[in-house]
């Protein structure tokens, strides 16, 4: 075989090993973006916990992209412990009305901790809409609770929904 015969031969072959990762690769993201699709939920089939967490049959989620204010012991003052309520029942309220779609994500945990108390308090996470909204950017809009995104590197404090 010539030099210039095996460098082509080479590059042919170097060229088919990186379209073949390609390949594979959008193959991953498509099978994950399908994975992370919503289903729909019949409203009875859900029970909320508080603000932002429910339960399906035996397993809770907790809803992300939000967070509002803590209830009973956890709460910091009294107007916290009463804002907590209103999200609580906001978000019942909207469970009632139907129209529930809800897709398991990704809870953004440090490795090897998923599904375990240490990430999440052993909850699971998702994302839950009702009539094609996000019920956490409702309850923002509605003054109910923050937008919070979780950064296991750079944990966020808590809010203070003390001063408000």
């Amino acid at each position: 075989m010539t030099p210039h015969r095996k460098q082509a031969t080479t590059t042919m072959a170097l060229t088919m090993v990186a379209f073949a990762l390609f390949v594979a690769v959008l193959f991953m993201v498509f099978f994950r973006v399908l994975g992370a699709r919503a289903e729909p939920i019949a409203p009875g089939a859900i029970h909320v916990i508080d603000g932002d967490t429910i339960a399906v049959g035996p397993e809770r989620y907790r809803l992300v992209g939000f967070d509002t204010p803590e209830a009973g012991p956890r709460a910091r003052c009294p107007a916290e412990r009463a804002l907590a309520a209103q999200a609580t029942q906001r978000l019942r309220r909207l469970v009632a009305a139907g129209g529930l779609d809800l897709a398991e994500v990704d809870c953004r945990c440090r490795p090897g901790t998923a599904g375990t108390p240490r990430c999440n308090h052993g909850r699971r996470c998702g994302r839950l809409t009702a009539a094609g909204r996000d019920v956490g950017e409702l309850l923002i809009a509605e003054g109910l609770a923050q937008p919070y995104l979780y950064d296991p590197a750079h944990p966020a404090p808590p809010a203070d929904w003390c001063g408000r």
